[in-house]
């Protein structure tokens, strides 16, 4: 990974949009600072398209649609994307699958994740759980004491075991039926939204991340980034980002958000 000074401003000029991931990316030690937001903010006020690509539920993404200084927010690493239409005074939820699935898949869910607890001592139910409509998460060190890396494999191991994908965050261990990631959503998202096809024109956009649930965008973005706080997954893994910042977390955030002002375009 090459340090964010070397991205050259000429490239920095060009870029149209910044997506991002939230949980330690956005967040700092499980808060969102006003260095952080303002970063969001200012980014939004400059014209620059900016759209959240997280793991967090859709009871969480429907308040940062409508709320937050952002365009777009893909949910449930993949799951849906919402946005608030302030023409018509609405939100507009796209899900990947209809109501009637998310809801079989919901009930298939639960003995999964009853296994998962009973199998691996420390562990729990995410508390945000009551608000997703397309996964199961489960904590790992949000709510609960740091649990070891090998526990968190067999988490991932139970969830495949059951059919499920199973991806890590920094957080959770998410869970979910279907083949479908942060990157298909956001590639979906951005060609339904706004007429774009990233397989082209990835190169005018930015991802920022921080976890192996990011790892589909860092290896289809030319400028992926990774806040500091990446290193901390080691050959976990699976692709590491083309560059990181100095500082962790929503820090790290500032800090690309701060170049990329800086170099106008």
């Amino acid at each position: 990974m090459k340090p964010l000074a070397a991205l050259p401003a000429a490239l920095l000029r060009d870029i149209r949009g910044v997506f991002c991931d939230i949980d330690d990316t956005l967040t700092s030690e499980g808060k969102l600072t006003a260095h952080a937001y303002t970063a969001l903010e200012r980014l939004h006020a400059a014209g620059k398209l900016v759209v959240p690509i997280t793991g967090r539920p859709a009871g969480w993404c429907d308040h940062i649609a409508r709320m937050w200084p952002v365009d777009a927010v893909v949910g449930e690493n993949g799951a849906f994307y919402f946005y608030y239409d302030g023409a018509r005074r609405k939100l507009v939820q796209r899900f990947l699958f209809d109501a009637q699935t998310r809801a079989a898949n919901r009930e298939t869910m639960i003995a999964v994740r009853e296994r998962i607890l009973r199998e691996v001592p420390g562990c729990a139910l995410a508390s945000d759980q009551l608000y997703r409509e397309a996964d199961v998460a489960i904590d790992f060190c949000e709510d609960v004491p740091r649990l070891p890396f090998d526990a968190v494999d067999r988490i991932v191991a139970l969830m495949r075991a059951a059919g499920m994908t199973a991806k890590i965050s920094s957080i959770h261990v998410n869970g979910w039926f279907g083949d479908y990631d942060k990157l298909g959503m956001t590639r979906t998202l951005m060609q339904e939204r706004y007429g774009v096809d990233l397989a082209r024109e990835q190169a005018h956009y930015l991802f920022v991340g921080d976890s192996p649930n990011d790892a589909p965008m860092f290896r289809f973005f030319t400028n992926a980034l990774g806040v500091a706080n990446v290193a901390d997954f080691g050959a976990r893994l699976a692709d590491a980002p083309a560059y990181v910042t100095i500082g962790r977390s929503g820090e790290g955030f500032v800090e690309v958000a701060e170049l990329l002002l800086a170099a106008g375009g």
